[in-house]
This record gives C-alpha cells, sequence and structure tokens, in this order.
C-alpha cells in the first residue's frame, strides 16, 4: 500500500511538473498577440466584476429612498480609507508578483515561492495593524477627510465594519496577483467572479430586506471577501498552481521583501495617493460646494474607475509575458507585448471618453435618482474627464515599467501625476476662477495632460531603447 501510494504520488508530480512546463512554453512561444489575448481576457472580465464589486454599495446606497443622496455622499468620504487599505494589498502583490514572475523565467522556481510566502506573511500582519489603527480613529479620520455632522452616521458605521474585514481583502488582492502572474487567468478571474457575485446577491438583502442601510452593504462586501479569500488561499496551497504556499516561507526576510517593497512602491503610491487625492477633492469640495459636490465626485470617481480598470487587466494580462520573457532575454516579445497592449489601451480609453462628454447624465443616473445631484454631476463630469481619452498611454507605459522590474522609473511616474501635479492644483486652480467649483474639478484633467506627455517620453527615451537591445 506504501509503495502504491509513493507510485501514486510521483504520478502526480510529473502531471503538475508537465503542466507547469506547458504553461512555461505557452509564455516563452505562443504569438503574443493571442497570448495577451488569452492572458488580458480573463483579468479585464475580472476587473471589471471587481467594479462592479466596489459600484454595487454605491449603487444601492445612492437609490436608498430618502437618504439616498447623503448615504452616498457619506460613503464617498469613507472612500479614502477603503482606497488606502487596498494600497496596501498593491505594494505587496503588485511587487511580488513580478518579482517571482521574473524568477520563473529564469528557472528559480524554489526562489519564486520564497518571494511568495513572504509577501503572504507580510500580508497578514498589515491586516491586522490597519484593522485595528482604522477601527480606533475612524471618526476623526472621516471629519479630516471631509464628512460633515448629516454624513458622518454613514460613513462611521460603514468603515468600522468594512475595516474589520481587511485581512479578507488584502488577502484577494494582494495575492490573487500571484495568481494572474503564472498565467491562470481564468482561476484569477473566478477570484472575483465569486466575491462580486456574492456582494450583488447579499447587498440588497441587507440593505432593503434586513433594512440595515449602509450597514448591511459593509457587512455584505465583507462577507464576500471572505469568500474570495479562502478560495485564493485554497488554490495557492493546492497542487495545480506552479507556486505553493510553504509553511517554511511564511516569514519576513528583508533580502527577500526589500527588492518586493522597492517594485511594489510604484503601484501603491499610485492608489495611496488615489486616498489622498480623495481626502483633498472632498475637503476642497465641502468648502466651495457643500455635500452635494462631494456626493457628485463620489459618482465621477465610480465613473472614472470605469475607465481605467478594465485597463489595469490588460497590464495584468500583460506582465507575466514582458516579465517572463525580459527575465529570459526574449526582447522581440517584451516589445510586441508592449505595443500591442499601448494599442489597445488608448483605443479602449477613448471609446469611454465619448459617452463622459455626449450622455453624462445617463451615467449619473446609475447611480443616483436624485435629479439635482444627477444634473450637478454631468455638468462636471465633462470637464472632470475631459483627459480621460489619452490616459490609456499613461497606463500602458507606466505598467510595462513595472513588469521590467523598473522601480525608480515607475515610482517617479506615480509620484508626478497625483502628487506633483495634482494635489496643488486642486488648491491652485481655484485662485484663479470665480468658480471654484469648477476650477478644482479642471485640475483633474490639466493634470492627465502633463503626466501622460511626461510618461510617453521617459519610456521611449529608456524602455524603448532597452527594449531594442536583444543582448539585454
Amino acid at each position: 500500500m506504501e509503495s502504491d501510494g509513493r507510485r501514486m504520488k510521483e504520478i502526480e508530480m510529473k502531471e503538475i511538473d508537465r503542466e507547469q512546463q506547458e504553461q512555461q512554453n505557452k509564455l516563452a512561444v505562443m504569438p503574443v498577440g493571442k497570448l495577451l489575448l488569452s492572458l488580458a481576457l480573463p483579468a479585464i472580465a475580472a476587473q471589471i466584476i471587481n467594479l462592479l464589486y466596489n459600484m454595487v454599495d454605491r449603487i444601492y446606497i445612492g437609490h436608498i429612498p430618502g437618504t439616498g443622496s447623503l448615504a452616498l455622499t457619506g460613503l464617498g468620504v469613507a472612500l479614502p480609507v477603503i482606497i488606502l487599505v487596498a494600497a496596501f494589498a498593491a505594494l505587496i502583490g503588485f511587487g511580488g508578483a513580478p518579482r517571482a514572475s521574473i524568477s520563473m523565467g529564469r528557472g528559480e522556481y524554489d526562489k519564486a515561492e520564497e518571494i511568495m510566502g513572504n509577501c503572504v506573511f507580510t500580508i497578514v500582519c498589515l491586516a491586522i495593524v490597519l484593522s485595528v489603527v482604522s477601527y480606533i480613529f475612524a471618526e476623526p479620520v472621516l471629519y479630516a477627510f471631509g464628512a460633515s455632522d448629516d454624513t458622518i452616521v454613514y460613513a462611521l458605521p460603514y468603515l468600522r465594519i468594512y475595516v474589520c474585514g481587511s485581512i479578507f481583502v488584502l488577502i484577494t488582492t494582494g495575492l490573487n496577483a500571484f495568481i494572474t502572474s503564472q498565467g491562470f487567468a481564468a482561476i484569477g478571474m473566478k477570484t472575483v467572479m465569486i466575491g462580486a457575485g456574492m456582494n450583488i446577491v447579499l447587498d440588497p438583502i441587507f440593505i432593503f430586506g434586513f433594512q440595515m442601510g449602509v450597514r448591511g452593504a459593509a457587512l455584505a462586501t465583507v462577507l464576500s471577501q471572505a469568500v474570495s479569500a479562502v478560495w485564493v488561499l485554497k488554490f495557492l496551497g493546492g497542487h495545480k498552481t506552479k507556486l505553493r504556499i510553504q509553511r517554511k516561507y511564511l516569514r519576513f526576510r528583508l533580502e527577500i521583501m526589500g527588492p518586493v517593497l522597492a517594485l511594489g512602491i510604484s503601484p501603491f503610491i499610485m492608489q495611496a495617493t488615489e486616498s489622498i487625492l480623495s481626502v483633498c477633492f472632498n475637503t476642497s469640495l465641502q468648502k466651495y460646494g457643500g455635500d452635494i459636490a462631494v456626493g457628485a465626485m463620489t459618482i465621477l470617481t465610480g465613473v472614472m474607475q470605469f475607465s481605467m480598470m478594465p485597463l489595469q487587466g490588460l497590464s495584468q494580462g500583460m506582465q507575466p509575458i514582458v516579465s517572463f520573457n525580459y527575465g529570459a532575454k526574449n526582447m522581440d516579445r517584451v516589445r510586441s507585448a508592449f505595443l500591442i497592449t499601448l494599442r489597445v489601451c488608448l483605443c479602449y480609453s477613448f471609446l469611454i471618453w465619448l459617452p463622459a462628454m455626449l450622455t453624462p447624465g445617463a451615467l449619473a443616473r446609475i447611480f443616483s435618482s436624485d435629479e439635482i445631484t444627477v444634473e450637478y454631476t454631468a455638468r462636471t463630469m465633462r470637464v472632470y474627464m475631459a483627459a480621460s481619452a489619452v490616459f490609456g498611454a499613461q497606463i500602458a507605459c507606466q505598467q510595462t515599467f513595472v513588469a521590467l522590474g523598473k522601480a525608480v522609473h515607475s515610482l517617479f511616474l506615480a509620484v508626478l501625476r497625483k502628487i506633483i501635479l495634482l494635489i496643488p492644483m486642486i488648491y491652485i486652480l481655484p485662485n484663479f476662477f470665480e468658480d471654484k467649483v469648477f476650477a478644482v474639478f479642471l485640475a483633474e484633467p490639466v493634470s492627465d495632460a502633463l503626466a501622460v506627455s511626461t510618461t510617453v517620453t521617459l519610456f521611449f527615451c529608456t524602455a524603448w531603447k532597452l527594449m531594442q537591445d536583444k543582448r539585454k
């Protein structure tokens, strides 16, 4: 019996090795366009589903009879903290997954597993600290982030329930990157589908059926993320994955996590500065336009996410191709993957820009049934999203820097758009316009245009030259 067990184990391991070799061959030899399509479509679908995950709370809350507008504004005030929690998942996941992919491209699978194990341990530690700190300081933070006495009663209970489940958010988002980076895009998509599907079903039950309001929305989100987290851990601890979570690697080693954090700091800053930006927008709009302006910003953030998140999915599909072939020194495939990604990103961002300019009211009505809020949002949307047509180039170039392991370049670009350009303009432009609210919203397209120009110039002066050198 013992001999039969050993033989079965050997057969199982050979099958796993065969599947891993097939996946490695795909990254190395499959036509780039076909490979990118196979990896990007599930990732894009996952991002769209994840977008619904994030937007469904706003949609249901915005349609609560009588209090929907104020509740939606309260949720908007809580969003900076929620975004900041997700940023820590990006710090570890989007910093560790490309490093693991590069190691796999070099044939160093033990090193890749050690990177993932260190990331798992770090994510759990971060989640515990974030939950405790966020819960204790929730109320003063929300007031500092733009809450009023009318909206705090909605923002505070939502946030405190949400942060109690932040460990599930970090595990799902951070570790799912290790699934997609191995080429298991369909599994990564299912991770998001499971949670989003549950959230869509549970939200109306808890919000309207149990009459829990914003508390029900937060509870539905936490329960949904918990199920997704279990799914991720089960897959990464199973036999179908190429990289498996192993107990011996569950620790923090600076020599492992140092490069991970260096690379992950760029996507972390990209998301963390979204939190800071949200605070800057909310406080400025509260000053010049009151709760209705903050509510409009909550809707505009949702529309902008719909513009950007599918592009993030496309770049996630591109990442293992670029990282693996860069590690294997196959620059022709690296260059081809980037060019295809750039074209698709630009086409998509233009197609999303059109309805934002032509039919902004229809987009606003998805989030609110209050006609005053809809009219106000429609006017500001044309200003806020004026330059979003070319933002696809920013995503394609910046995420390719990350996939190549160029931490310094990606960090600079992340800092440039939001910290160097956008945040100062939120406060500077109102000094030059009589309509202060218009000036605050105008800061977004002005910063986007300048950031895209700089990013594209830097990319073709540095990374593109690297792609031309086949000896690298």
